[in-house]
């Protein structure tokens, strides 16, 4: 972790409203950088694939972190994901949500989950449309193992920032009309965009920790 990472974690800190919380995006990034990072006060932090971020929370296990899953959730994944990662971002149909539910109940836990929403037509993302998600609704908040707290999206790349704005105010709005806190929306990129759309998570890896690889699973 290099000083200039220090100073962009506290810049970035002071430009957010308490409304807003940064979820650090860890993945593709040593335990060492994340270490740094949680003596500066981070508490959260992303991890997108389960085969990496497990041996990095066994590193990392004398610290209080709070560990939140934002990649693509496969369903032979479920049940490692729900041991590992008590938050879940990346919840994206009835059958999948009903999935964690019954791997939870068995795994005695209750995971947050945030369904993951698709507002716009993108062909490399997946999610609940606006409809189908109200059509879900009665039984997606009936499953016993679930603690639905809000909705996650993503713009899609070629999105240009008046669209971006417009996109995270629509999640906005169906989070509200579905009573539900939070909404995981903005990257490195457009996180300012998100915030003043009412993010509550900002999904923040490369303004952080410095290039990575490019993904498409739920961060930049």
């Amino acid at each position: 972790m290099t000083a200039s990472a220090v100073d962009r974690w506290r810049e970035l800190q002071e430009q957010l409203p308490g409304s807003a919380r940064l979820l650090a995006v860890s993945k593709g990034h040593p335990p060492e950088a994340v270490r740094a990072l949680a003596g500066l006060g981070q508490r959260a932090f992303g991890e997108s694939r389960l085969q990496e971020a497990l041996p990095k929370q066994e590193q990392l296990e004398d610290l209080a972190l709070e560990w939140h899953f934002i990649g693509r959730l496969q369903s032979n994944k479920v049940r490692g994901v729900v041991r590992a990662f008590p938050v879940i971002h990346s919840v994206d149909s009835l059958a999948l949500a009903e999935r964690v539910s019954r791997i939870a109940g068995e795994e005695a836990c209750h995971p947050q989950v945030l369904l993951q929403v698709k507002l716009r037509p993108d062909p490399s993302k997946g999610g609940f449309s606006a409809e189908g998600l109200l059509e879900a609704w009665s039984a997606l908040a009936a499953l016993p193992h679930l603690s639905i707290t809000g909705l996650m999206t993503m713009a899609p790349l070629e999105a240009q920032e008046e669209d971006r704005s417009a996109l995270f105010a629509d999640c906005r709005a169906l989070a509200d009309r579905l009573e539900l806190a939070d909404c995981s929306m903005g990257m490195s990129g457009d996180w300012p965009l998100a915030v003043r759309q009412g993010g509550t998570w900002l999904r923040i890896g490369s303004a952080l920790f410095g290039p990575r690889p490019t993904s498409q699973d739920g961060a930049e």
